[in-house]
């Protein structure tokens, strides 16, 4: 229902029209490898009006020149930041304002003749700050700042291509209003006020920005591009493929090569069923912390309900659930974690579409990098090498790791 974006093969970000889904390729180190994966996400409206043109953000101590250096997209759209020479802080910011709840705020970053650049992110009325300063050379972060208790703060750095880093900070808001401010910074672990560095600034320092996001939610999605105002991304769905000439309702093997966007406790489900919850095969990102729940469902009665929790629901895992009556087993990444003995399945030729998604509250927002279905049991030699790793190499680039 909305333009979104996504990373293309060459490591950029672009759009996606309305309508169309979208296949965005993985990054492992600031690099694209491998094959992309089929991403859904909610809905998220990037609340900072201007998240190309920083210019249009307030400034203390600092000039900013837009349009100045080729941006995460591939075009000339980025700005360049520039220290003023004065004793002080020096950031470029925008005040923000929203009701309780949880929050992500982030920004490209790229370095200039500045080594060193950061973010603060704001809440419960300026009550509480959290600095993050980065090593723009290689994307560490070698310092925080907190100003200020009781409030929780998550932050990562991911590498994108062309020297670029995009920063995230988490956290909750009580009430009052909220601030995000992007700072240069001259050393690692520099002096603060109010909870940016402060120190004596020169003309010669700068860096480059790009891409200022704030969005309500308790994790970062892909990038909303806005433009004088704010935009809303809307909530993807998957729905309807197939119908009851594919699904056998006797047996048969559901299988995905799936990660989740966030270990957020909430129920993430991939279906076949007869379009309801009377009827259903699904296995569910679910409570408690990394939990993958397998679910048989026949004629409104559970018959199977397997949990198993595993190391990271937020990396690439290959998950089968073969069900057959009084024969149902779980495999992930070449492995059975869990079976069932007992139990009874659908009948009546009843299953008709596979979903990734039940209702609105359990909608499949996550990375999709392969979905099968089988209309037999496959004995479980077979489900362990359809869920096996081919390689070292093939574990490593499917889970993003970074070979060295």
């Amino acid at each position: 229902g909305s333009v979104a974006t996504r990373i293309n093969a060459q490591g950029l970000i672009e759009n996606v029209a309305s309508g169309q889904s979208r296949l965005d390729y993985p990054m492992i180190d600031g690099v694209q490898k491998g094959c992309p994966h089929h991403i859904l996400e909610p809905e998220r409206t990037n609340l900072i009006a201007d998240s190309i043109e920083i210019s249009q953000f307030t400034q203390s101590n600092t000039s900013v020149i837009d349009n100045n250096i080729i941006s995460p997209d591939g075009t000339l759209n980025a700005s360049k930041v520039t220290e003023q020479n004065v004793s002080g802080v020096h950031y470029v910011g925008a005040g923000l304002t929203g009701g309780a709840g949880e929050y992500t705020w982030s920004c490209f970053l790229k370095q200039g003749t500045s080594r060193y650049a950061g973010m603060r992110a704001v809440v419960n009325g300026f009550q509480n700050r959290f600095f993050v300063n980065v090593d723009l050379s290689n994307g560490s972060v070698v310092d925080t700042h907190t100003v200020g208790s009781g409030t929780t703060w998550e932050y990562y750095v991911h590498k994108y291509p062309n020297g670029w880093y995009r920063l995230v900070i988490q956290a909750a808001n009580g009430s009052g209003n909220m601030d995000m401010s992007i700072s240069s910074s001259n050393v690692a672990q520099p002096n603060y006020s109010l909870g940016l560095p402060t120190y004596l600034g020169s003309t010669n320092n700068n860096f480059y920005v790009w891409g200022a996001q704030f969005e309500a939610g308790a994790f970062e999605t892909s990038f909303i591009k806005t433009n004088g105002t704010i935009v809303t991304r809307s909530a993807e769905t998957a729905t309807g493929a197939g119908n009851s000439t594919t699904f056998n309702d006797s047996e048969g093997v559901l299988m995905a090569e799936i990660s989740a966007l966030a270990d957020d406790l909430t129920s993430r489900e991939i279906n076949i069923s007869d379009g309801s919850l009377n009827n259903t095969i699904a296995f569910i990102y679910n409570q408690p912390s990394n939990n993958i729940r397998f679910l048989v469902r026949a004629s409104a009665t559970t018959y199977v309900d397997i949990n198993v929790v595993i190391t990271d629901i937020t990396i690439s895992n290959k998950v089968a659930f073969k069900y057959k009556e009084n024969s149902f087993s779980t495999f992930i990444n070449g492995f059975e974690l869990g079976s069932d003995n007992s139990g009874l399945v659908p009948t009546g030729n009843v299953l008709n579409e596979l979903s990734l998604t039940r209702s609105s509250s359990r909608e499949f927002y996550g990375k999709t990098k392969q979905l099968q279905y089988f209309d037999s049991a496959l004995a479980d030699t077979q489900l362990e090498q359809l869920t096996s790793w081919q390689s070292f190499r093939d574990m490593a680039n499917g889970q993003l790791y970074t070979i060295e």
